[in-house]
C-alpha cells in the first residue's frame, strides 16, 4: 500500500505520510521529487494512491476522486501502516493536503505531530467565495501550508485579505503556481522552489520534534 522513501542516512527522525492530489497519483513527478527531497533530510516519506486512483491506473481510464468520507476512511487505513517508533506527520498535495487536515480534525488523532500541505486548495479556481477552510477552526495539531504566490486555488493577495480563524502557517514560494512552478521571467527555477518547499516542510517537522534541521 505504501511506497517508502527511506531517510538517506538510514537514521530517520520522523516519518511523513504524503497523499497525492485529485488528478495525478503518487507516481507523478511532483510527488516523487518532493518525497526524495524530504527523505534526503532524515525523514522517512511514504506515498500511496487513493482507491479511485488505483482503479484509474488499472483500467487506464481517468476517474474523479471519491467523496471526502471515502477518501478519509482510506487515509485512516493507510496510517495504520506507519512506523510506531517515529513521530508521525501527514500531509499532501492539493486535495491530499486538504484530506490530511480534515482527517486530523475529524478524527482527533493524538499521534499526529503535524500536517503539511503543498498547494492547499483554499477554493476552486475562479470561485474565491467557495472556501474550503471551515474545519480550520477545529484543527488540533500544527498545520503548515506551502503555497505558490500565483496559486489559482488561493494566491498571496487573496489570502492576505482573507480572515481565517485558527489559520495555518503559510510559507510562500516565489512566483509559484499550484505545483509551485514559477515563470521563466521570475528568475527562479522550479527546482529551487521545490527545494525551498521541502526545506520549509523539514524545518516545520524539526521544530515540532525539538531538533535542529
Amino acid at each position: 500500500m505504501l511506497q517508502w522513501f527511506k531517510s538517506a542516512t538510514g537514521k530517520a527522525r520522523a516519518q511523513f505520510i504524503f497523499a497525492h492530489g485529485a488528478g495525478a497519483g503518487s507516481d507523478s513527478e511532483f510527488m516523487q521529487t518532493m518525497a526524495k527531497l524530504i527523505s534526503q533530510q532524515n525523514i522517512d516519506v511514504a506515498l500511496f494512491d487513493f482507491q479511485y486512483m488505483q482503479i484509474a491506473k488499472e483500467t487506464g481510464k481517468r476517474r474523479p476522486p471519491d467523496r471526502a468520507p471515502k477518501l478519509l476512511a482510506y487515509f485512516a487505513e493507510v496510517l495504520a501502516e506507519h512506523q510506531p517508533e517515529l513521530p508521525l506527520f501527514i500531509g499532501g498535495k492539493s486535495m491530499g493536503g486538504r484530506m490530511a487536515s480534515m482527517l486530523c480534525t475529524e478524527q482527533g488523532l493524538a499521534n499526529i505531530a503535524g500536517v503539511v500541505a503543498f498547494g492547499y486548495p483554499f477554493h476552486p479556481p475562479g470561485k474565491p467565495e467557495k472556501l474550503r477552510i471551515e474545519h480550520f477552526v477545529d484543527m488540533p495539531c500544527p498545520f503548515i501550508v506551502l503555497q505558490g504566490e500565483r496559486d489559482t486555488f488561493g494566491n498571496q493577495q487573496e489570502l492576505a485579505e482573507l480572515k481565517m480563524v485558527n489559520p495555518p502557517e503559510i510559507k510562500w514560494l516565489r512566483d509559484g503556481d499550484h505545483s509551485l512552478k514559477p515563470r521563466k521571467k521570475s528568475g527562479i527555477t522550479e527546482q529551487e522552489n521545490l527545494q525551498q518547499a521541502a526545506d520549509y516542510a523539514v524545518q516545520f517537522m524539526a521544530n515540532l520534534i525539538g531538533e535542529k534541521k
